[in-house]
Formats: structure tokens, C-alpha cells, sequence
């Protein structure tokens, strides 16, 4: 069975190359999540239709992100569904051509290429974006917003918008919308021990990206925290150079680390949070009318997205759980040691809250617009 699907697979990627040489890539990436990628009339037909739609369109938008499109069933995002949006929503006055599977580059250096304009727009995550736009690495302090539903309740906020948007823009960003992937977790690689409580990880090799909070959060639990390149991650982890890490299960599942881990601990600490964004100053020169184009699909995205965050994690957890993993859902009495020890109320995270929000006051404010449903609703999760 394991052969036959492993052919399936090469032959389907020998089709996909076809199609790309003769039609394009973007016919070829539509041609797959379409189902209709054997189908020569099929792929014949949508390479005309897009490049009718390219000819004719007011404004032509180049999106890039380091996903494959396919991937969104098992990690949530949407790019052909934000492509379908907004040339629907403009009646095709719009064209979206998609760059995905880090075509034009993945992580900081997509972000750098979106704020220098050779990029019209992506999806890049937070925590790749925060280096660039700082007031986003807010939502890295600990066990504020880090479940789903307050993290939709605070980026549809009034709050955020007023306070937070503004000075995105400021640094060359107009955001389209922003969504999580899931929860981050406490992954432990094979061999290791699961991780239950912050005593648990005195002592463990925490890979973390670059930043300054997310280090401080591993070294209140008592964890070395152990500043890793995303792309030599699971080398790291393989190698033990790194002990766990703390992506949302999706990304697990999407980036290498299916059977290379023992276990996966929801703390839910902080939010796996991404963004779509475009460059500001491409955007500000839009005509009105396509501007609420954008608006409008943004918003629509944006609902389609949170929809598919619970299908993917199923997925995911799928996947994982044949290649071995197992999954802990901490108690009630283990999460509140969570918060008690690394939690948003220690004093350690008074400069960032200063930093990123402004002031107290103002954090205290956003607190308040997280903990206020918004209009998104996120069905509840356990394990």
C-alpha cells in the first residue's frame, strides 16, 4: 500500500512538472487543488481563462508564500481561496498570481521583499514579520491570547485596529487580514521525555526562533533557549541539538517533523499567528472601488480560514500519530502552573508590553478586546 501511494505520488509530481512547462506554474498549482490536473481539456481550459483574466484585469497582484497550495489541508492557509475571493469579488477586475512553495522567498526575507514593494503581498507569520513591523510581537507574551478564539477576538478588535494597525503601516505593511494556524506546543523529539508542567522542562534545549520574547517565556520554566534557524530545525531536533519546539501542530505535520517526534504537550501558550498583508504603499495607490475589493475579500478569507483551522489540525494529527506521536492535553491544575510560572502577569514582560503596546493601560486594553467575542467564532478544541 505504502509503494503504491509513494508511485501515486511521483507520477502525480511528474504530471504537475508537465503541466508547469507547458501552461505555467500557476495553471498547474490550479490544476491541482482543482482535482482536475489529468485532464488535458481541463488544464487547457484554465490556462485560458487566466490569461483572459491576466489581459483584462485593472490591477495585477503578485502573492507569494513558502506553502504549497495543497497544503492547506493539512495546515490553514488559504491562498487560492484568497485568489478566488478577490477576483470574484472584482468581477475579475483584479488578478491574484500566486508564487507558493517559497518561489520568492520564505520567512524574513519574504517579509523584507513585501515591505520593499518587489512583492505586491504574502503570508508570513508573526513571528518572521515581527523584525520588520515590532508592535505584532505583542501577541508573543504568554497565555493572553493564545487560544484561537481570543486570538480572533483581539485582530477583529476595534483595539487592535486603532492601536496596532497604524503602526504596521507605518513600516511599509498595509494588512489584509490575520488569522492563527493553532496554538503553539511543546513537541519533544524521539526518545526524549513528554512534557507535561514548566518543571518538566528544566534543563531541555528549546529551539526558539530570534525572538527576545519567546526566549525570556522558555527561560522562565527553567529551559535553555536555543536560537535555531526554521530551515535547520529538524536537523537540529534529529541531532539532538535541540531537545523540543514549539510550532502549532499543523506546522509539525507540514514541515518535516512527522516521525521524528515522541510527543506533543497543548499548552496553548501562545498564538501560531500569521498575517496576509500587501505593501502599503501599492495598496494606498488602489482605487477606491478595488480597495474595498480588498477590504471585502479580506474579511471573507479571513472566516474561510478560521473554518479550516480544525480540519487541518485533524489532519495533522493524523499524520503524526502514524508516524509515531503521541499527544497530551494538560489538566486543568497543569495549565494554571503554565500561567502561574510563565503567565502575561510576570514582571519580566512589563518592558515588552511597554514596547509593543504603548503602555500599560493600552495592554490592558487589548487584554479586555481579547476576552470580547468578536465576530468570528472558533469551535472550542481537546485533545
Amino acid at each position: 500500500m505504502e509503494d503504491n501511494q509513494q508511485t501515486k505520488l511521483v507520477n502525480e509530481r511528474r504530471r504537475f512538472l508537465e503541466v508547469a512547462g507547458k501552461f505555467g506554474f500557476g495553471t498547474a498549482v490550479l490544476a491541482g487543488v482543482g482535482g482536475y490536473l489529468w485532464s488535458d481539456s481541463a488544464v487547457a481550459q484554465t490556462a485560458a481563462d487566466e490569461e483572459r483574466k491576466e489581459k483584462t484585469a485593472r490591477v495585477r497582484m503578485n502573492f507569494a508564500t513558502e506553502y504549497k497550495v495543497e497544503d492547506y489541508v493539512k495546515y490553514p492557509v488559504m491562498q487560492a481561496k484568497w485568489k478566488e475571493n478577490l477576483e470574484t469579488l472584482s468581477k475579475n477586475q483584479i488578478f491574484c498570481k500566486l508564487f507558493p512553495a517559497g518561489q520568492l522567498g520564505v520567512g524574513a526575507a519574504l517579509a523584507q521583499k513585501i515591505q520593499a514593494g518587489t512583492v505586491h503581498g504574502g503570508a508570513v507569520s508573526l513571528s518572521n514579520f515581527s523584525p520588520y513591523a515590532p508592535a505584532v510581537d505583542l501577541i508573543n507574551i504568554p497565555y493572553w491570547c493564545g487560544d484561537n478564539q481570543r486570538y480572533a477576538n483581539l485582530v477583529t478588535s476595534k483595539t487592535w485596529n486603532d492601536e496596532i494597525t497604524p503602526r504596521v503601516v507605518e513600516k511599509g505593511y498595509q494588512p489584509l487580514f490575520y488569522y492563527t494556524v493553532d496554538p503553539r506546543v511543546i513537541a519533544s523529539r524521539k526518545g526524549f521525555k513528554l512534557i507535561k508542567t514548566p518543571a518538566d522542562m528544566q534543563g531541555v534545549k528549546m529551539r526558539v526562533p530570534p525572538s527576545k520574547l519567546l526566549q525570556t517565556f522558555y527561560r522562565l520554566t527553567g529551559a535553555n533557549p536555543t536560537v535555531v534557524a526554521w530551515g535547520e530545525t529538524s536537523t537540529a531536533i534529529k541531532q539532538g541539538v535541540a531537545d523540543a519546539l514549539d510550532p502549532a501542530i499543523a506546522a509539525l505535520a507540514t514541515f518535516g517533523f512527522v516521525d521524528i517526534l515522541s510527543h506533543v504537550s497543548y499548552i496553548r501558550s501562545v498564538p501560531d499567528a500569521q498575517l496576509f498583508s500587501a505593501n502599503a504603499a501599492w495598496y494606498k495607490v488602489l482605487p477606491d472601488d478595488l480597495r474595498k475589493v480588498f477590504d471585502d475579500a479580506s474579511t471573507k478569507t479571513q472566516i474561510d480560514t478560521f473554518a479550516q483551522i480544525a480540519p487541518a489540525r485533524t489532519e495533522s494529527m493524523r499524520l503524526m500519530r502514524a508516524g509515531g506521536c503521541q499527544f497530551y492535553n494538560p489538566s486543568a491544575a497543569e495549565m494554571k502552573q503554565w500561567v502561574d510560572v510563565c503567565g502575561e502577569q510576570r514582571k519580566e514582560y512589563d518592558e515588552f508590553k511597554l514596547q509593543f503596546a504603548g503602555s500599560m493601560d493600552k495592554f490592558e486594553a487589548m487584554k479586555k478586546a481579547a476576552n470580547t467575542k468578536g465576530p468570528i467564532t472558533v469551535p472550542e478544541f481537546t485533545l
